[in-house]
């Protein structure tokens, strides 16, 4: 189980601390973010892609809902979520999320809170709070 709270002065750090996650990930785990508009889930993703090393530039999925990340040399794929406008099961159904899960990917999704429900048993949380402009508390756990 993980359970662990950091403090982010900088989106370098939370790439980081994104990049040290990914150095423990193998495939096949799903990652839920919370946290609000501007709060780092993207700057996060970005460094779970690093410690991935996983092909193509990071950005946000918000209007492509998914974006899919070619694996490198460490031989997991990763894809990367927006559930903003997803609300219920049949929604989440009609993206073909559950056909994304493998034990060669790792997911990562953005207001993972929509969905919250319907995650699986062992999905490990990354909550990002705002504490001012540059700083962010990011609280990894699994329940």
């Amino acid at each position: 189980m993980i359970d662990k709270t950091y403090t982010s002065s900088s989106v370098e750090e939370t790439e980081k601390i994104a990049y040290e996650l990914a150095q423990t990930l193998s495939g096949g785990e799903v990652i839920a973010y919370t946290g609000g508009l501007g709060a780092g889930k993207t700057a996060f993703t970005r460094g779970l892609a690093k410690g991935l090393d996983v092909i193509g530039e990071v950005c946000s999925p918000t209007f492509a809902l998914v974006h899919e990340y070619q694996k490198g040399c460490k031989g997991v794929y990763l894809y990367h979520f927006d559930m903003y406008r997803i609300s219920g099961f049949d929604d989440l159904y009609s993206t073909g999320f559950f056909d994304y899960m493998s034990d060669d990917s790792v997911l990562a999704i953005e207001w993972s809170e929509n969905v919250t429900e319907h995650l699986p048993e062992h999905t490990i949380f990354v909550d990002i709070t705002v504490i001012n402009e540059n700083s962010r508390k990011i609280k990894i756990h699994q329940n």
